[in-house]
């Protein structure tokens, strides 16, 4: 008999994305019939206008192109960055666009990190920070998410080689000020340290407070940015990112983009570039819409009684579960098996957050949100809980328990 292939000890030492494990929970319940009031989606449903594909767009769109990104998207992308947020790019050698911003924050872990080399990660972060940070070799290290910028430092070691910042943060909607910024550049250039700003959520904030790193460190020295297209444009499905940095950097992680994606999809991106000006005109609107919608929502839990992380941008909301004394992976659990009600715990975004759960206000109109937070505070309020009622629904749907690792 043959030897069972068994995969690599790096990949089976990362867990999957919890997000993705909750959201394949609700399809699959939702595969069968059911109806789920979905906060647990990362994304907002904006109504994209439909331009259609011309012949000749078409023809070109079934062919490779340049792996830097087509010249005419890239060029606009660095005309909105320059227009809206002051920062001067140069769309021939500071910019590169690839499939979706997940990839290019991986690759520029691998341009910039060598094996041992620490990354300073601050909660609540991303889920995939710290896994695509152990799958370029380094080590995550993460700051808790009530620590102030001044004490950042505290974290440095001679091993710190770059610090991953979300602005606006994902899950809990907090911008960074430009003194902030400032002061953490300072801070990190002081010691040879990288800082990788995840501006992804750039477009959803509407009070004028979002400052991109760039404005800060016009020249890029020592920093990189991610965006998305896919995110601030409401088309996740396209999977569309950019970078900004250095000539040098980019280069990098374009002999990279090379090897792995070769270029980002041709076509939509011919679509993007044809119709740049009418989509973003469009969604922003959207983006601005719906964060208003979060703020009522942040009043309405407010008046439920329970807490929130301070935020005011992207259309996530972190909240604090209280005296809910088992874990918020049980909560996201029991709220769908008994409820229908989708969730994401805060142990995805950090060990400090384990007593938080991400909604998201994009995807359901507000009388179902105000009615699943009407929920979220009685059961967590009464410590309800069924360990038994979750087992049986996940085996209904053919879905395992997700076992969290180790962070």
């Amino acid at each position: 008999m043959l030897p069972v292939m068994q995969s690599s000890e790096k990949v089976q030492a990362i867990p999957e994305a919890l997000s993705v494990y909750i959201n394949n929970v609700v399809y699959a319940m939702k595969h069968r019939g059911d109806r789920v009031i979905t906060l647990s989606l990362g994304e907002a449903f904006f109504d994209v206008p439909d331009f259609g594909f011309t012949g000749e767009m078409f023809r070109r769109g079934c062919h490779y192109s340049e792996s830097r990104g087509i010249p005419e998207l890239r060029k606009l992308i660095c005309g909105y960055y320059s227009e809206n947020y002051g920062v001067p790019v140069n769309p021939n050698n500071e910019i590169i666009i690839s499939a979706g911003s997940k990839p290019l924050i991986y690759m520029a872990f691998q341009a910039v990190l060598n094996p041992g080399d620490e990354v300073l990660i601050l909660e609540p972060a991303w889920l995939s920070y710290p896994e695509e940070v152990k799958l370029a070799d380094g080590v995550p290290v993460f700051i808790p998410y009530d620590c102030p910028v001044k004490n950042f430092a505290d974290y440095f070691t001679p091993k710190t080689r770059m610090l991953v910042l979300s602005n606006p943060n994902n899950p809990a909607g907090k911008v960074y000020t430009s003194d902030e910024m400032r002061e953490l550049y300072v801070m990190c250039r002081e010691k040879g340290i990288c800082i990788l700003a995840d501006e992804a959520y750039s477009d959803f904030v509407i009070d004028g407070s979002f400052a991109s790193l760039g404005k800060i460190v016009p020249d890029k020295d020592g920093i990189i940015i991610v965006n998305s297209l896919s995110k601030n444009l409401g088309i996740s499905g396209w999977r569309i990112g950019y970078a900004i940095s250095s000539p040098e950097v980019i280069f990098s992680i374009l002999k990279l983009n090379q090897h792995l994606i070769t270029c980002a999809p041709t076509l939509l991106q011919l679509y993007i570039a044809e119709h740049f000006g009418e989509i973003v005109s469009s969604t922003l609107l959207q983006a601005q819409e719906v964060v208003r919608k979060r703020a009522e929502v942040e009043q309405y839990i407010a008046a439920s009684g329970l807490d929130v992380l301070p935020g005011s941008a992207t259309f996530y909301i972190f909240v604090d579960i209280g005296n809910w004394k088992y874990s918020s992976l049980d909560l996201a659990l029991y709220l769908l098996a008994k409820y229908r009600i989708a969730v994401v715990p805060g142990s995805a975004y950090g060990e400090s957050t384990g007593h938080f759960i991400r909604i998201g206000v994009g995807a359901e109109p507000m009388k179902d949100i105000q009615s699943a937070i009407d929920i979220i505070s009685r059961v967590t309020a009464a410590n309800e809980f069924d360990d038994a009622l979750v087992a049986r629904e996940l085996q209904a749907v053919g879905m395992n328990r997700f076992e969290e690792a180790g962070r």
